[in-house]
């Protein structure tokens, strides 16, 4: 007889979908369930303003795991979430409770459902090769030679996705083989959970764009250009760290340093957030075995609360 997986919740969503709202609302209904951030912005300390992070308030009343995990000057892979996020589940099941993953980091929510492949380690020396060799010929340049190492990687990323280039042609050059073709190998170790996976998605993307522009104006108001201030005196901090390429970060450092107005880095930064939004319905659609609820909904907490009660009354009932 097999025994039956124990219970798990991802509840994702584009930016601005009410992912923090209604992981709050589970708390507060007295389900027996604990939260985990899936978002690869919330892991940096003393970053709250740009990222939408939940206030002090809100973490009282229901914490998360996983934010404020690193500095700014820091990295974090989906390896490493992967590896907290698991333990984080095991030890939350072990006290009888059931960890509800929630955020907007699709990377983390695919990587932790479906393993992970065996890539190269980042390789601080060959990065700064690589940054200098960029440094000096632009990342077309370095897109184009991609395009020679690995065609179905540089077919898919665009000739200014720094990131994405960079950590190519690091795993082709560290691993002497394509990162396409160590993708395409089987992936180890599946997530050992009965998996209910909740995607917040609009019915109306117009009225979703309207929420990313309220939202990103608040931030303005709020601070966010002090905060980058503050970060940029507080930590050694260049542009191409993950932390400075997060949306709205990136825009403000370009205002900090002169090369926009701020009529541009709001241009800029919701055109960005709107190209999240994007990627992140993207990926959702994508996925399989996913339950959508309209994030529009005005009672979309009580709509989420009842979703997830019904599948921990049923076992067996979710997808796996």
């Amino acid at each position: 007889m097999n025994t039956p997986l124990p219970p798990a919740i991802f509840l994702m969503g584009p930016t601005a979908s009410g992912k923090t709202a209604s992981a709050i609302g589970l708390i507060e209904s007295g389900l027996p369930v604990e939260l985990i951030s899936v978002d690869s912005a919330l892991v940096f300390k003393d970053m709250d303003i740009g990222t939408a992070k939940p206030t002090a308030d809100e973490l009282a009343r229901a914490p998360h795991q996983l934010i404020d995990v690193i500095t700014p000057e820091q990295a974090y892979s989906a390896a490493q979430f992967r590896t907290d996020a698991l333990a984080l589940m095991q030890d939350i099941t072990a006290r009888g409770k059931v960890p509800v993953l929630v955020g907007g980091t699709m990377l983390y929510f695919n990587t932790l459902q479906h393993g992970i492949h065996d890539l190269p380690q980042a390789n601080p020396a060959l990065r700064a090769e690589l940054h200098a060799e960029a440094a000096q010929l632009g990342w077309p340049a370095m897109h184009e030679k991609l395009a020679r190492l690995d065609p179905p990687t540089a077919a898919r990323l665009e000739p200014g996705d720094s990131q994405r280039i960079e950590r190519a042609l690091e795993i082709c050059i560290l691993s002497g083989r394509p990162m396409s073709d160590l993708l395409a190998e089987p992936a180890a170790g599946p997530v050992p959970y009965n998996l209910l996976k909740l995607a917040l998605l609009p019915d109306d993307r117009a009225v979703l764009h309207e929420r990313i522009a309220i939202r990103f104006d608040q931030m303005l108001q709020g601070g966010l250009i002090e905060e980058v201030r503050q970060l940029r005196q507080q930590y050694a901090l260049t542009p191409e760290l993950p932390s400075m390429r997060c949306v709205g970060y990136r825009q403000t450092w370009d205002y900090l340093d002169g090369l926009i107005d701020l009529p541009t880095l709001r241009e800029k930064g919701l055109a960005a957030t709107r190209q999240l939004a994007k990627r992140q319905l993207t990926w959702l659609r994508g996925m399989d075995d996913v339950t959508p609820l309209n994030c529009l909904n005005p009672d979309l907490p009580g709509a989420v609360r009842t979703t997830v009660s019904d599948f921990l009354q049923t076992p067996g009932k979710a997808h796996v």
